[in-house]
């Protein structure tokens, strides 16, 4: 049973509660009960299912008020990838726009189960589990869409302008829910939420304090979302109805010296794979400069399979214990075995390749053994490989 508390926690009027609150606590506590009563996803806990629907209630309200965050994820998918849901829009099928969809619940299904239950984190998108009780609770849903209220207070971007000053409070209330307890918002977030919390001693006053101080960075620095993006993009598109301006990149004389050193010593050529330690070190002696007779980096001497790779603009980049898992054609080191077993790692596991060097890989199809575990559903992988690192890697792909 969802309590009333956690259902508020998540209404934009929170903690006051509105005449419209009523009919959505209902629903949420109806598609929790239906899932138990039919025996729907049954490898996730009790818990995490309820989760899932506070979420999928959070996409109800959003898209019977048209609030505007859906809204804006979907245009987004179009303006990125060229499709409107992750996985489950195809062409031809029936879809509407700012509506309630099938597509919709059905993403919203495995994105909410997904970031939420750690033992079944990377779980494939056409799961049997996924679609049967995302097939259920669609209709559970459309049941009730024609005579569900507008949610009251959910009109939040209404006639509001981000560079008017009379709206910054506005502004400032709607950014604080969203990055803390919007629907489309928290799933993704919240293992970044745990990396954090780990980081303080939460039993003690000082702890909680400073963690909070870090959530108040986080919310304006940490990208969000399934997009992974920053709140203030997010800001734009739901406010706004478009993407934020692009940030003036400042002009570059000349490219980094690791760069240049870096292509010289190769060729032209802008990544470089090393089975051992001793042999990139090599590499950092003879082509960069760097001291002869020192053991550079050697923290991780212990670890194998190294790639590094150069960009004009930031300069080099550095993944260990991953070399196997990618098919350039300059890289002897690739192992189709382990990478059938590995390459998903890459889009799915945090800190272990940089997010300029896995944009780099995959834009040149040279991680073609990613797939969803348990399946050889190679293609869906291909095609939603940004978004897939998007959605799980978070600021390690998207941070600077």
């Amino acid at each position: 049973m969802i309590s009333k508390e956690q259902f508020l926690l998540r209404q934009p009027s929170m903690p006051e509660e509105t005449e419209t609150d009523k009919f959505y606590f209902g629903i949420c506590n109806r598609l929790a009960e239906v899932a138990k009563e039919r025996d729907l996803f049954p490898s996730y806990p009790e818990k995490v299912v309820e989760r899932a629907a506070l979420a999928m209630t959070g996409y109800y309200q959003d898209v019977v008020s048209d609030a505007g965050i859906w809204r804006s994820f979907i245009d987004e998918c179009r303006r990125l990838y060229g499709f409107t849901v992750p996985f489950y829009s195809k062409d031809g099928d029936e879809y509407f726009d700012y509506e309630l969809n099938q597509a919709d619940v059905k993403f919203m299904v495995w994105y909410a189960l997904s970031m939420n239950y750690e033992n079944r984190r990377v779980c494939y998108p056409y799961d049997k589990e996924i679609l049967e009780g995302a097939e259920v609770w669609y209709h559970e849903l459309e049941a009730y869409y024609d005579e569900a209220p507008i949610p009251v207070n959910y009109r939040f971007s209404a006639e509001l302008e981000i560079h008017n000053e009379e709206d910054r409070p506005e502004i400032m209330r709607l950014a604080n829910w969203l990055f803390l307890h919007c629907y489309l918002m928290t799933p993704a977030f919240a293992m970044s939420l745990s990396e954090i919390a780990s980081e303080y001693d939460l039993s003690k006053e000082d702890g909680v304090v400073e963690m909070q101080k870090r959530l108040d960075i986080a919310m304006w620095q940490d990208p969000t979302g399934p997009l992974a993006l920053y709140l203030g993009e997010w800001l734009y598109l739901i406010v706004e109805g478009k993407p934020a301006p692009e940030p003036k990149e400042k002009k570059q004389s000349e490219p980094h010296k690791y760069y240049t050193a870096f292509t010289q010593y190769t060729g032209g050529k802008t990544i470089q794979f090393f089975s051992t330690y001793e042999e990139m070190n090599r590499f950092f002696i003879e082509a960069l400069g760097w001291a002869e007779g020192e053991e550079h980096l050697n923290q991780i001497k212990n670890d194998r399979d190294f790639v590094l790779m150069v960009e004009e603009r930031k300069g080099m980049l550095l993944a260990r214990n991953i070399a196997k898992c990618i098919s350039c054609p300059d890289n002897n080191l690739y192992d189709k075995e382990y990478a059938e077993n590995h390459a998903m790692d890459l889009l799915t596991e945090r800190g272990l390749c940089p997010g300029d060097l896995l944009r780099y890989v995959c834009s040149h199809g040279w991680l073609p053994d990613a797939h969803f575990p348990d399946t050889d559903d190679y293609k869906i992988v291909g095609e939603t490989w940004d978004f897939i690192s998007r959605c799980y890697l978070q600021s390690y792909y998207r941070g600077d």
